[in-house]
């Protein structure tokens, strides 16, 4: 055991990694339908690995916090810049509430078990998860009058407490705002998801990676021609009419001839119609039989996003664009998607566009390069990270989260994370609004999500887990259960005011506020994991914000009135 232990200090990531996965594989653990997750999994087993008495760096913790937090708010900065407003009072309210409600529970509790104040700050501290506490409720203490001895007595008794009750603290949240707020609403988190996706999205459609439509949009047949012969390929292409087709190409007694609109088909001709499957579908009966495939009537095809520069074309409808544009320049481009700072628009003929809009063309590579030079510049798709951009990002936020503000003898500050967040969500609303510098490819922002937050859970399980352990071993579980009533009680009453009284009716959105107006960092990411897509973020990010000085300010509070 010793040798074991010796070489473990060595290389404490080890028992990291060990821990995200024994974590990730009690996580996947069904029990009906109840699933602990990778996340809680992961604080789990790394308060079981604790008992090697290893424990990993300060700095390696707040570094894959940091990493996990600027990740949610790139992905979401433009989202969350657009829900700031009067819609953003319920989540005010909610955090306001949580943090009485802690109060009060703490107080309570207090009073009931005759806890000394330092204890009862420290069951605060790990109970709500909010590690500032332990400074202000720190030093409240020193500046109550009494002697020395008795001072550093009690900021012990506030590690104790922190020590005993942050693990549940984390764990708690999870089962809560994960598993028990689903089904107290009576909803599925993914349905409420998608439902408040679509609903922002106004009738855009988002496929995950993998997906695609049973009846793609944009379709490509062969046919064979027999009534179609004697007709141009002008007046094909214009048969369709609003739906867009075009002739991509003809052959003629096994030879390829140029097509131009002036081409006349002849019988037992074959070509290659492209286009709206509308389109397509109307002209098909006219044209001739359907052939499955022939030799040489290969084309391929390519999808380009453009970022709008050219004024001729910014605030006009697609309907004028259309009537205005040449021919020529419509030749067989086909707009698949439009978005605006990051935010896709509905597809129709009043849709507006305007400069700096990123449009998603489809079409031949050489339809493509002449639609491209006409709206604007191309925006290349790179699957490489721009991390000149997001270094900056991480030090900006990382910076603000040293700024420290003092209310009277109180500090509030926004901490690493809160920090983190912050600049994550600037960063990201600027990336929003020039797409060519800041690039994070989905996959990238995953794993920085994924093993940012599992492995800030797990370090945090490998410091205080062993600590904790011991101290229920000498003091009983009164401690401990203590420290649980004081992680659920505010957030049942959190969840009940927010239901009943913010009447919340989404339960993807409710998730995401609960976990923020709690802090609580690894139930976010459970919650966001279970929605399947970042609807919860900007409800979090904002009672997040506010649990950050909202909780810092309990400190205080409870070494005065404990």
């Amino acid at each position: 055991m010793e040798w074991i232990q010796e070489h473990l200090k060595q290389a404490p990531e080890i028992l990291l990694f060990l821990s995200l996965a024994i974590g990730y594989w009690i996580g996947q653990i069904h029990y009906g339908k109840f699933q602990l997750g990778g996340v809680a999994g992961s604080l789990l087993a790394a308060v079981a690995l604790s008992l090697f008495g290893v424990s990993v760096d300060n700095g390696e913790k707040a570094l894959l916090f940091a990493l996990f937090i600027y990740a949610v708010g790139f992905e979401s900065g433009p989202q969350f810049f657009k829900s700031l407003g009067r819609q953003s009072l319920r989540e005010i309210l909610l955090a306001v509430f949580t943090a009485v409600a802690g109060l009060v529970t703490v107080i309570v509790m207090a009073k009931l078990f005759s806890l000394d104040k330092g204890t009862a700050a420290g069951l605060a501290a790990g109970g709500l998860t909010q590690s500032a506490i332990i400074g202000t409720a720190g030093d409240a203490l020193s500046r109550l009058g009494l002697a020395a001895s008795e001072v550093q007595k009690l900021q012990a008794n506030v590690a104790i407490g922190y020590a005993v009750s942050y693990i549940f603290g984390s764990l708690g949240a999870i089962i809560i705002c994960v598993n028990l707020l689903p089904r107290f609403m009576g909803r599925d988190m993914r349905d409420d998801a998608l439902k408040a996706e679509a609903e922002r999205l106004k009738g855009a459609v988002i496929f995950g990676p993998g997906e695609a439509p049973a009846l793609p949009e944009i379709v490509g047949r062969l046919y064979e021609v027999g009534g179609g012969a004697g007709k141009t390929v002008a007046a094909i292409e214009n048969s369709a009419g609003s739906a867009t087709i075009t002739v991509e190409r003809i052959k003629r007694k096994d030879q390829l001839i140029p097509v131009t609109p002036d081409v006349a088909l002849k019988q037992g001709d074959v070509v290659l119609v492209v286009g709206r499957r509308a389109g397509v579908v109307a002209v098909a009966g006219g044209l001739g039989t359907e052939l499955e495939s022939v030799p040489g009537m290969e084309v391929v095809m390519d999808t380009q996003d453009v970022i709008l520069r050219n004024p001729a074309y910014a605030d006009k409808s697609l309907a004028e664009i259309k009537r205005s544009a040449t021919a020529a320049l419509r030749h067989g481009v086909y707009l698949i998607g439009i978005a605006r700072a990051g935010e896709p628009l509905a597809l129709s003929d009043s849709t507006v566009v305007k400069i700096g809009d990123v449009i998603t063309a489809y079409g031949t590579e050489q339809d493509l390069k002449r639609m491209v030079a006409e709206a604007g510049s191309q925006l290349s798709v790179d699957i490489k990270t721009d991390f000149v951009f997001h270094g900056a990002g991480l030090v900006f936020g990382l910076l603000i989260g040293l700024i420290v503000i003092r209310a009277g003898s109180i500090p509030l500050t926004l901490g690493a994370g809160g920090g983190a967040l912050l600049s994550g969500l600037l960063f990201g609303w600027l990336r929003s609004r020039h797409q060519t510098m800041g690039n994070m490819p989905a996959p990238a922002s995953q794993i920085l999500k994924d093993l940012g937050l599992a492995g800030f859970v797990a370090a945090v399980g490998l410091q205080s887990g062993l600590q904790a352990i011991h101290t229920i071993a000498s003091s009983g579980l009164s401690l401990f259960l203590i420290g649980a009533v004081v992680t659920l009680v505010p957030l049942i009453l959190a969840m009940l005011f927010g239901r009943y009284v913010l009447r919340y009716d989404n339960a993807a959105v409710f998730a995401g506020a609960l976990s923020g107006s709690r802090s609580a960092n690894p139930a976010f990411g459970g919650v966001l994991d279970k929605a399947g897509n970042s609807i919860p973020t900007a409800p979090f990010a904002i009672t997040y914000a506010l649990a950050n000085v909202f909780l810092t300010l309990l400190g205080p509070l409870i070494v005065a009135f404990a």
